[in-house]
């Protein structure tokens, strides 16, 4: 199991976050999607983790935790988290993912849904899923939670964390389903210069790009990659991985991806979608 950093810490050392994100557990143990088992890519991620992180302050999963939302889905889930870390957990809806059904679990250890506080920053956890659609939206609560939010912590750096991208990713078919209105979200987002960084899901592939003083970043998936710059759905032959992040306590931070290797998935890369 991967250890809770001390609280300890010498002065000036960073948290360190892992973001991993579109696990797609089926309601059974060893459910596929394109042929891949993603139990075992999920814990083939953990695994690695565990391997290369001596300690960890948080773990969030940035949505599509289940392929078809089932409790099962969910528990099964926090069950195979807690068994490779004692640290607190978080988690936000995908388009796949219901959000009540994440609400309305009885678990002792059920992740946080909308905000964390990690080292000396905040993480601010959105849901961009629109019920019965693939694309992303913030609805006129979840904007009025983060304008609230911000403006409630303006001296903390902030790392907000969604399902959707925010931004184009360059690629036509997972682009149309991008947040509709992200012109709404970056309208609250450039009144709050504390807010740092912003990270998502969704496209299953590492992405980064500098907005003004923002860091943005998209995740690469615990199970099958897409592969970048294609305007048609193509599946990608990267490996499964997480996304780290070390989180400085003057607003700084510092992010890698790291990715599986020595694994031979099934996995049908002549889909059309999914």
């Amino acid at each position: 199991m991967v250890p809770t950093a001390s609280p300890d810490k010498a002065p000036g050392t960073p948290a360190r976050l892992i973001q991993i994100t579109d696990t797609h557990l089926g309601p059974a143990d060893g459910e596929t999607l394109l042929g891949l088992n993603t139990d075992q890519s999920l814990a083939d991620v953990l695994v690695l983790i565990e391997a290369e992180q001596r300690a960890v302050d948080a773990v969030v999963c940035t949505g599509d935790v289940a392929s078809n939302p089932e409790p099962s889905c969910y528990l099964r889930y926090i069950d195979t988290m807690r068994d490779y870390f004692d640290c607190p957990l978080g988690w936000l809806p995908g388009n796949h993912d219901i959000t009540s059904v994440m609400q309305q679990l009885r678990h002792p250890h059920l992740p946080a849904m909308r905000t964390m506080r990690v080292g000396d920053w905040l993480l601010v956890l959105l849901d961009s899923s629109v019920a019965d659609h693939v694309h992303g939206a913030l609805s006129d609560d979840e904007l009025a939670f983060l304008q609230q939010t911000l403006a409630s912590h303006t001296a903390v750096p902030t790392l907000v964390m969604l399902h959707h991208q925010p931004v184009q990713v360059g690629s036509d078919w997972i682009d149309q389903y991008q947040v509709r209105n992200h012109d709404a979200f970056f309208a609250i987002i450039d009144q709050h210069p504390q807010v740092k960084a912003i990270s998502w899901g969704h496209v299953h592939q590492a992405f980064e790009l500098t907005r003004g003083q923002q860091a943005l970043f998209a995740t690469p998936s615990t199970c099958v990659q897409f592969k970048p710059e294609c305007d048609d759905f193509t599946v990608d032959t990267s490996m499964p991985g997480y996304r780290w992040f070390d989180l400085y306590p003057d607003g700084r931070l510092e992010t890698g991806v790291s990715r599986v290797t020595d694994k031979d998935y099934r996995i049908d890369y002549r889909s059309a979608g999914y």
